[in-house]
């Protein structure tokens, strides 16, 4: 397990603590109803929510079938509106007096190995971090030659001064106040790497943790490079926007402490 240092950490009761999955899905009718049945199976989880963001098939069906609470965008608003859906929705059943449930964002691709997220929990659930980042085995036909992930790579190191192995994993355990803490979410591809900027940088604590996780990966035809054309420019304006965020608070805190002199 790799970890990020940080002054926070979470002090979350392990005894009562409940985890709610929550998986953006669009067109994954073939693969949802394995995912959703084996995040059932994760221990400490008692809630399973698919958000189906505009699917052409029958996602939600099949995944309300096979035990998930659904809910869908009538038009695809991309990962990162979904994952905002999807908490928004498990807060609203989080009104019962006990802790907010820890979040638990998985593929909708995962299929049967979904259960071997469970590793991300622990950490999180232990209160040894507020983030957990799932670190995949090498996926049978993935193409590309690493550019995208090796931007996200130097961009959360040069800020952070944390150089994830898996930059670009969405699969994530985190608390509530986490997630919050990261909101509003990047756009697009660039949620991941935006979130871990955000939270390190607020002085939240991340994790790597192995887990044996299989999903469909980008090949290297047409559709796979434009998939990592899409990823590049999201990670990179998710990147700059924070450098941007950053340079205005050091104005504003310059301006201030100059009025201050005067």
């Amino acid at each position: 397990m790799r970890v990020a240092t940080s002054r926070r950490g979470s002090s979350t009761a392990p005894t009562r603590q409940r985890v709610a999955v929550v998986i953006p899905a669009k067109d994954e009718s073939r693969r949802i109803a394995a995912t959703v049945r084996a995040a059932r199976a994760i221990p400490h989880v008692d809630l399973v929510l698919v958000v189906d963001d505009g699917s052409e098939d029958a996602t939600q069906h099949v995944a309300r079938d096979a035990g998930a609470v659904v809910v869908r965008h009538s038009h695809n608003r991309g990962k990162a509106s979904a994952m905002e859906t999807g908490a928004a929705v498990v807060a609203m059943r989080d009104v019962d007096g006990r802790p907010p449930r820890m979040l638990l964002f998985l593929d909708g691709d995962l299929g049967e190995s979904a259960v071997n997220a469970a590793p991300l929990v622990q950490p999180v659930l232990e209160g040894a971090a507020d983030l957990s980042i799932a670190l995949l085995p090498p996926q049978p036909g993935a193409g590309g030659r690493g550019i995208v992930v090796g931007l996200a790579r130097r961009s959360i190191q040069s800020m952070t001064g944390w150089t994830p192995t898996q930059p670009l994993s969405g699969m994530r355990c985190l608390t509530r106040e986490a997630f919050e803490a990261a909101t509003p979410l990047a756009h697009g591809w660039g949620v991941e790497t935006g979130m871990t900027i955000d939270l390190l940088s607020k002085g939240f604590v991340a994790v790597e943790v192995p887990c044996d996780l299989r999903h469909r990966a980008s090949g290297t035809d047409l559709r796979g490079q434009m998939h990592r054309a899409a990823q590049y420019r999201d990670v990179l304006l998710a990147v700059n926007a924070r450098k941007m965020a950053g340079v205005a608070r050091g104005v504003g805190r310059a301006f201030r402490l100059r009025r201050r002199g005067g």
